[in-house]
């Protein structure tokens, strides 16, 4: 398994406000920058999108341990091979802060050519959430 980390995001909510948010996957869209993906099909606990280099990827919520962490689990090259977590700090104070880390089975060549855009991703993703005001917005 190859593992990635983002640094620690400090964010404008408290840790119930943001796992309230991204517990709905179709929240999720908000911090996902627009030329990375296509086809974003979401539901409440799924989402269905298209990846430059990795085609259809497909995420499920899988786990939520409350205010403190959120699991997706997914797929992409045809395999079940991807989690992506959430880790919120729950110090009960604003702002909370959250990182995340991705987990993919993927092989040393494929590593290595993926290591630098998803790096890429994970700082996009964790300045978008910073940035974010709108954390009591949720779907309905």
């Amino acid at each position: 398994m190859s593992y990635f980390e983002s640094r620690p995001g400090k964010l404008s909510c408290t840790a119930e406000e943001v796992f309230n948010f991204v517990t709905d996957i179709r929240n999720f869209e908000q911090f996902i920058p627009q030329e990375t993906v296509k086809n974003w099909q979401a539901e409440r606990e799924s989402v269905c999108l298209s990846i430059p280099m990795l085609g259809i990827v497909s995420f499920r919520l899988a786990e939520k341990e409350m205010y403190t962490k959120v699991v997706y689990t997914g797929n992409a090259l045809k395999k079940n091979d991807i989690s992506l977590v959430l880790h919120i700090s729950d110090n009960k104070k604003t702002p909370a802060e959250v990182k995340v880390s991705l987990n993919a089975d993927l092989n040393p060549m494929l590593k290595m050519m993926a290591a630098k855009p998803i790096g890429q991703f994970m700082e996009k993703l964790i300045y978008e959430m910073e940035v974010f005001r709108g954390w009591k917005d949720t779907k309905e």
